[in-house]
């Protein structure tokens, strides 16, 4: 196989292949094509593809190390090559061996909405504050991340309030386990819980996976650190690839100290850096290298191109917000009309979502197209979440979430005491609710009319599970439908007869998509099929959002691993970037490597931009530049409280007269 199209430390990390291997790939130094390269190579040298996994952390990221990976090679070579997402490996783990933690077939992955209405329940029942649920959720997530169980975190809790989410959490943890469900963290939790209980387990898994390759390792957390570790301990056929420096999800519990775990866990651990950017300009390169050189680091690396200096990085200061939305915007419209630059080249970044307000306006008041980030994913649309409910309920009928989102799916006039009175009635019995509302203890609590319309909805859904066992998916989706007229429950529900046209295309889509996964996937099983469906749902996010030829807006956050021709980061002020809640020693550090990530996207041009005032809670406030600004190289910036006193008078002149051309041209006019 040739690899000279390849850099050097880019061809050892390729052929590092007999020791485990650390690859610290700077922003834009094509970490993704060693991956992919080096799962060439492994299959080249001989290695199996059905005993080689790679995993990264969104489906779109695998995705694209898939094609990438089938362009190189042929799929007969590539057949049981396993690329997919943490989550997915851990989910393909539990449904092999989750009924060894007491768990049935065909459990219910519940998304963030279930598992806070869930906690809500819950916190009810055991006589606890409900005010703080997302905070107790928030806390429940970050304690399966770093792998603590109930136990271990009603032991260590320090006061009330972490007493009381420890309890919340403990019964969180048996009441996913009664009803059959479990929720994202889990299925990266629970397979290392099998792997350190069930040494059977493991071994079986080692022996499966020969060669693991990890992508974006800085975001792994402990508990997916703990799972890589189990895997490759014998073997130590290992690659990871990551950045230190964007590093920026410790609020999802990502750990960048795993790199130094790792040392210590691979001794013979090799460290290859890949340095040379393919994407940006020196001078945005070198102020990158100069911001994040203030924080302390494991390894140092320094980014390089051979793109040549490239334009001075602009500076914005505003007298507020409107204006430096007003100078963005303007300044975009100058650039398009000099340059001809579509739109998508474009991207305004920004720390948090709310900032994206102003930009919106200015955009539009100037007619030109935007995109913000983060539009409904298709999983999230109401009739996906419906039809969704339904399929998990048929195949988990411990899953209370499910039932309680489509008991009056299309309306059946069940309400809301009898649901209550359902609820309580469960709780007392310690049934489900599917169960539940079965009993004729149930039933004879109900007045006579309650008891018909839910008689009748118990009625078609044990039908649709008799014809579980024996039509395919599409067949059984199709009769759903059928049955509950879902068709003229849109057209009652949504504002125009479009709209529900176009949610019920939504629907045949799914529907398709059922069907092709089931002839497609490892476990046709009407479950496994679902289970897949609901892992994705949480995956996707706003993967599904298609790009425009618009400005694109959206948060640093966001566009880690992105890129764009140019790039305005605005709101570049204190308490902004950073922001107020995270100056402390450890939250300095991850804004800056966050400031590092918004430079880093840009290709050609870079701006800063800040408001001297903002309305803040009502009140006009004073505002200071970013502390970042200060520790970037004062050289390559060009802004008027930077470079201004530097210019001769000519040169003012020439660039008002410049500028007054420029929008003049805009608006069409003449002299």
């Amino acid at each position: 196989m040739n690899l000279k199209d390849l850099n050097p430390p880019q061809q050892q990390a390729v052929t590092c292949v007999d020791k485990p291997c650390l690859v610290l790939a700077g922003a834009g130094s094509g970490k993704t094509g060693v991956i992919t390269r080096k799962i060439a190579w492994l299959i080249h040298k001989g290695h199996a593809a059905g005993h080689i996994y790679a995993v990264t952390f969104t489906n779109k990221a695998a995705r694209e190390m898939r094609q990438r990976v089938n362009r190189l090679l042929d799929r007969k070579t590539t057949r049981g090559l396993s690329i997919s997402t943490f989550h997915s490996l851990g989910q393909r783990i539990l449904l092999r061996e989750s009924y060894r933690l007491g768990y049935r077939r065909g459990f219910s992955i519940m998304d963030a909405r279930d598992v806070e209405n869930c906690l809500d329940g819950l916190a009810h029942r055991i006589d606890l504050e409900t005010d703080y649920i997302r905070q107790a959720m928030y806390q429940i997530s970050r304690w399966k991340n770093d792998f603590i169980a109930p136990e271990a975190a009603m032991a260590s809790a320090e006061d009330a309030v972490s007493s009381d989410q420890a309890r919340l959490y403990h019964a969180y943890q048996q009441h996913l386990l009664a009803c059959n469900s479990m929720d994202f963290d889990d299925l990266i939790m629970l397979p290392v819980q099998l792997f350190r209980e069930y040494p059977e387990v493991l071994n079986n898994w080692q022996d499966r996976v020969r060669y693991l390759l990890v992508d974006e390792y800085q975001d792994t957390n402990i508990s997916q650190y703990e799972m890589v570790r189990a895997l490759c301990n014998i073997r130590q056929k290992l690659t990871v690839v990551g950045d230190d420096d964007q590093s920026i999800y410790a609020w999802r519990g990502a750990r960048p100290e795993n790199l130094q775990r790792l040392q210590q866990d691979f001794p013979s651990l090799e460290v290859i850096k890949l340095e040379q950017n393919y994407r940006s300009t020196s001078r945005i390169l070198g102020a990158a290298n100069q911001l994040i050189a203030n924080n302390p680091h494991l390894y140092d690396k320094q980014l390089w191109s051979a793109s040549g200096a490239g334009d001075l990085i602009r500076v914005f200061p505003c007298k507020n917000a409107d204006d430096e939305a007003s100078q963005v915007v303007v300044d975009i419209l100058s650039k398009r009309f000099q340059e001809n630059i579509p739109c998508s080249h474009f991207a305004i970044l920004y720390r948090s979502n709310f900032q994206s307000r102003n930009y919106e306006k200015a955009l539009r008041d100037h007619s030109i197209p935007y995109q913000v980030a983060g539009g409904n994913a298709f999983f999230e649309r109401r009739e996906i979440k419906d039809i969704m409910a339904y399929l998990r309920l048929l195949t988990n009928p411990d899953d209370d979430q499910a039932l309680l989102r489509i008991i009056n799916v299309p309306r059946r006039e069940i309400g809301t005491t009898s649901i209550r009175n359902l609820a309580d009635y469960a709780n007392t019995r310690k049934r489900s609710l599917d169960i539940a509302i079965r009993e004729l203890g149930m039933l004879e609590s109900l007045n006579r009319r309650a008891r018909i319309r839910i008689q009748e909805f118990t009625e078609l859904i044990t039908e649709l599970r008799h014809q579980v066992e024996h039509d395919d998916a599409m067949s059984l989706c199709r009769t759903l439908l059928a049955r509950i007229d879902y068709p003229a429950w849109l057209q009652e529900t949504c504002t125009s007869a479009k709209q529900a046209e176009a949610a019920l295309e939504n629907v045949m889509e799914l529907v398709s998509w059922i069907g092709n996964l089931q002839k497609d996937r490892e476990d046709p099983s009407l479950h496994g099929v679902i289970s897949h469906l609901s892992l994705m749902s949480i995956l996707e996010n706003s993967e599904d959002q298609k790009p425009q030829d618009a400005v694109q807006l959206m948060t640093i956050h966001a566009a880690k691993g992105l890129e764009f021709d140019h790039v305005y980061l605005v709101g570049f002020e204190e308490d902004s970037l950073p922001h107020h809640q995270s100056q402390n020693n450890d939250g300095i550090e991850e804004e800056r490597r966050l400031a590092y990530v918004g430079i880093t996207r840009a290709a050609v041009s870079l701006t800063l931009s800040y408001a001297k005032t903002r309305q803040k809670f009502g009140a006009l406030q004073h505002c200071e530049a970013s502390r970042f600004l200060y520790e970037l190289p004062e050289a390559d910036l060009e802004g008027a409280e930077h470079t201004a006193s530097k210019l001769s008078e000519s040169e003012k002149h020439q660039r008002g007269l410049d500028t007054f051309a420029d929008l003049k041209a805009l608006l069409g006019t003449t002299d």
